[in-house]
């Protein structure tokens, strides 16, 4: 049975979608079968693992509707045992049209939670916002991965965030569980990334994960080619982070 992890931030670039993309496909290195779910108009995820946007006909704008079945939503990637259910623009639109739907903060768990028994692992991209998108990514989770930027604003927003998952867990999802925070963007060179890590570990002890994802040119090209850091640059720092990362997840869940 599979494992449900929403990637959430209402803070845009913290590296949830860096994080979404390229810790699914080293988990699929490491011989697990996952889905990514792009849950994010923007579309980041769908076109960082090469899948061209405009030629989207079914994804996460149908799987939300329930207009088609979730498997006819999924599409291969060049990655091992990594599937995508990609996003388009439209995906914009989901919100206003949900609004009158009953229980309209279940209409991604519905459809997700069968696909749990074809796969180890279902990651959610989830836009840089708290609305009805990620509450619905929430929902649907088992866990959430909070991805946090080793910058002067980290925390801020976090209190916010934290006390949105506290509401889902209350009254939407009581199994939703906080996996792990996780330090992006970290540079061994500047005193603020090593003061943000001391806080953050200071403050959250054992939720935040042991792997730190450090500062890498090599991570910022990968998506330009339509590619994880797995396939473009196995040997790079970010890679290797990434790998890193995914063998504690795998760990902390067997």
């Amino acid at each position: 049975m599979g494992k449900i992890i929403a990637i959430a931030n209402q803070k845009g670039g913290v590296g949830k979608t860096t994080t979404s993309v390229n810790l699914a496909a080293s988990l699929g290195v490491l011989e697990k079968k996952v889905l990514l779910i792009d849950a994010d108009p923007q579309a980041n995820a769908t076109s960082g693992l090469g899948i061209d946007v405009e030629e989207v006909e079914l994804g996460t704008y149908q799987l939300l509707e329930h207009s088609v079945p979730a498997a006819d939503c999924i599409h291969k990637t060049n990655s091992p045992n990594l599937d995508i259910i990609p996003a388009h623009i439209d995906l914009v639109a989901i919100e206003i049209e949900l609004v009158d739907q009953d229980s309209r903060e279940s209409m991604l768990r519905k459809v997700v939670e069968p696909l749990k028994e074809k796969y180890d692992y279902i990651l959610i991209d989830c836009a840089p916002s708290l609305g009805l998108l990620t509450l619905n990514a929430l929902t649907a989770s088992d866990a959430v991965v909070i991805p946090i930027q080793c910058e002067y604003f980290a925390l801020e927003g976090l209190g916010k965030l934290l006390n949105t998952i506290k509401s889902v867990q209350k009254i939407h999802n009581n199994k939703l569980d906080i996996e792990g925070l996780l330090l992006t963007m970290y540079d061994s060179r500047l005193r603020l990334s090593n003061q943000v890590v001391e806080e953050v570990q200071k403050h959250f002890g054992e939720m935040v994960f042991d792997t730190i994802i450090q500062r890498n040119v090599r991570l910022s090209e990968a998506p330009s080619y339509g590619e994880s850091i797995i396939n473009y640059d196995a040997g790079s720092k970010g890679a290797s982070n990434y790998l890193s990362l995914a063998e504690e997840i795998i760990k902390k869940n067997s």
